[in-house]
């Protein structure tokens, strides 16, 4: 039976979870994930995880922070000027917007913290510093 190796299109189901055992993402209800293992599409873990797995087998892996998204970096938090967010929008913690930098990439940012003239931005990803669970099942190799 053929087995995944770098380079193979595969086609997965997932249920991801925190240690805590509460849910950050799942397949269930849509179509699989397909990606090629080995391109640097998911998470390192996720993708050594898949290695050798046959058609139709599910595993669980634990997955650390440094083989997920890393760890949280206080390189990833900038200040913000209030006077330059909209006039019709009041920045809250907790609220999530979206960036761009000078080359026009968009990055998603949440409010950490309001103070008077500026805002703190947090840009690191929001599973970064937690050691993740995934329930991975083979659909298809292409």
């Amino acid at each position: 039976m053929q087995q995944v190796k770098n380079g193979d299109t595969v086609n997965v189901h997932y249920h991801g979870k925190l240690t805590d055992g509460s849910t950050f993402d799942s397949s269930e209800g849509r179509d699989p994930l397909q990606f090629t293992v080995g391109s640097g599409q998911v998470i390192k873990g996720f993708d050594d995880a898949l290695i050798d797995m046959k058609i139709g087998e599910k595993k669980t892996v634990n997955i650390p922070v440094d083989q997920a998204y890393g760890q949280r970096s206080d390189n990833m938090m900038m200040e913000y000027p209030k006077s330059d967010f909209p006039a019709d929008m009041q920045p809250e913690v907790g609220l999530e917007l979206h960036m761009s930098d000078n080359a026009g990439n968009v990055f998603p940012v949440v409010i950490a913290e309001v103070q008077d003239e500026v805002v703190i931005l947090d840009a690191n990803h929001p599973l970064a510093g937690q050691d993740l669970i995934f329930e991975i099942e083979l659909v298809s190799i292409a």
